[in-house]
């Protein structure tokens, strides 16, 4: 694990580890760390999951509160608040898509708010949702809509019908295919920023990070038309 050149143990004056001495095994203060450095990896995307998971159950076992009964507030304290970390950060980087949008919060970046609860306020408040279509997909979602309003209509006058059913059908499985093809796409964008991220230019990493930011942003608004087509036609 990686150490922090400021610190030692509070127990007893070693260099600490992240987690516990190295020394004399106490367990320390948490840290302000990131969630890739709190595993001991660097900040590359392609990361290995199943060191991840390993190394996330042998933490577990020794961070977890129960094992600390007999110590004093302190340590009970920093073994929740070190468990408690532990869990946010497995969580996170377990997932890619997850472990992608943290990455890109550290560098700076955040994504468009397209998110189902944005939708919602939308909604309530009569104020317009921060979304961007696509442009490639500008003719493609113009015509669903158009298929969607449709299809409201007629439900409310309680008709039927099979082909338009079908076209909105046919509509989803498309989305469904850009939604898949578009995390390959992240994919080889991971490939570009783990070759850069430390020998890269600035420019370099900022451009690979703008065009993650970009497919993301477009995956998220394939997921809420393919949940819009799925309301729609429950």
């Amino acid at each position: 694990m990686p150490g922090d050149a400021t610190s030692s143990c509070w127990s007893c004056g070693t260099m600490r580890a992240v987690h516990f001495c190295s020394s004399c095994g106490k367990v320390q203060p948490p840290v302000p760390v990131d969630y890739f450095t709190f595993f001991g990896f660097p900040r590359k995307l392609n990361l290995d999951t199943a060191a991840l998971e390993k190394e996330f159950y042998a933490l577990s076992r020794r961070l977890h509160p129960d094992g600390f009964g007999q110590a004093d507030t302190e340590e009970r304290a920093w073994s929740l608040e070190q468990s408690s970390m532990l869990n946010d950060a497995y969580r996170t980087l377990k997932d890619p898509i997850k472990r992608t949008e943290y990455l890109l919060r550290l560098e700076g970046v955040e994504l468009e708010e397209q998110s189902k609860q944005a939708t919602e306020k939308a909604r309530t408040t009569g104020e317009l949702k921060k979304q961007v279509v696509p442009p490639d997909l500008l003719e493609e979602v113009f015509e669903l809509n158009l298929h969607l309003e449709e299809l409201r209509m007629q439900k409310k006058m309680g008709e039927d019908d099979p082909a338009l059913l079908e076209e909105i059908g046919k509509a989803k499985l498309s989305l469904e295919e850009k939604y898949d093809a578009l995390f390959n796409e992240l994919k080889t964008e991971w490939d570009k920023w783990d070759k850069f991220v430390d020998s890269g230019t600035e420019d370099a990493r900022r451009k690979i990070l703008d065009r993650m930011l970009d497919v993301l942003n477009r995956r998220n608004y394939v997921r809420n038309l393919v949940r819009d087509v799925n309301e729609a036609m429950e």
